[in-house]
């Protein structure tokens, strides 16, 4: 697989923010801990930060991301107003779901609040990191994770849970088509704020959770029910047995539907 660089990423993108400076290392631990030590340097807004392999990544609720190897592991640094926090994540995964179908040309959906799924397995991961000072935003950093070429079959712990977009039959590297895609419509949706109002639309209507029976779950508590509806600020609404609607709110809780 080739290994990839900064210029073949920038290479015909057409952004005018999200990617103007890519800053491309063979191995890392983590790239949001680097997108972290580049803001403190004076990072511009829209450097993206991309590891060919990550041996330290992190999903939400601190758990480890895999990314070896052929896989796509990225961080975007942000400095957006303290209105555009909700709609990142909606953003994230619109952009994800859309350069997975535009590169591999595999239908997707999202699990609320930020999982991408392939037939129900979860092929994208996203991690959304803010510094909040008073009402103003420091920065936001928005990694995310995509299994192009892994062999989940390898990893018992995500191998009834994960899905990759290729496979050893298939062997035809997509990530460069798929990283400018994902710049691109990132950059186009970004654009769009403040008025996030079709963000917000696009993304409900990707939403595999609605309508389904869901069990979130949140240090000790649990609700269970029906994911009945979406905020705009992003928070799951999810009707009980009896009767009783709760709301929860995105990045606290794990969801599983039954």
């Amino acid at each position: 697989m080739k290994e990839l660089s900064a210029p073949l990423i920038t290479s015909g993108l057409k952004t005018t923010l999200i990617g103007q400076n890519v800053l491309y290392y063979p191995s890392l631990s983590s790239t949001m801990d680097t997108a972290r030590r580049e803001i403190k340097q004076g990072a511009n807004e829209g450097t993206v930060i991309i590891a060919g392999e990550q041996t330290g990544g992190r999903g939400r609720l601190k758990r480890a991301w895999l990314s070896p190897r052929g896989n796509i592991a990225l961080s975007i640094i942000l400095y957006p107003d303290i209105t555009a926090l909700p709609y990142l994540i909606m953003i994230a995964s619109l952009a994800a779901v859309q350069s997975i179908e535009t590169a591999a040309g595999i239908k997707t959906q999202i699990k609320w609040p930020n999982d991408i799924l392939i037939d129900g397995k979860k092929v994208c991961g996203i991690l959304i990191e803010n510094e909040v000072k008073g009402n103003k935003v420091s920065s936001s950093i928005i990694g995310i994770g995509i299994n192009v070429d892994l062999d989940v079959a390898g990893f018992s712990e995500i191998a009834d849970t994960a899905a990759s977009l290729t496979s050893k039959r298939e062997k035809h590297d997509i990530r460069i088509k798929m990283i400018k895609a994902l710049l691109t419509e990132f950059e186009r949706l970004y654009l769009l704020l403040p008025d996030g109002k079709s963000i917000f639309e696009a993304w409900r209507a990707r939403l595999a959770t609605l309508g389904q029976r869901v069990r979130a779950t949140s240090g000790n508590l649990t609700i269970e029910g029906i994911a009945e509806g979406v905020e705009e600020s992003g928070a799951l609404a999810i009707r009980g047995a009896d009767g009783v609607v709760s709301k929860v709110v995105a990045g606290d809780v794990t969801l599983r539907e039954k």
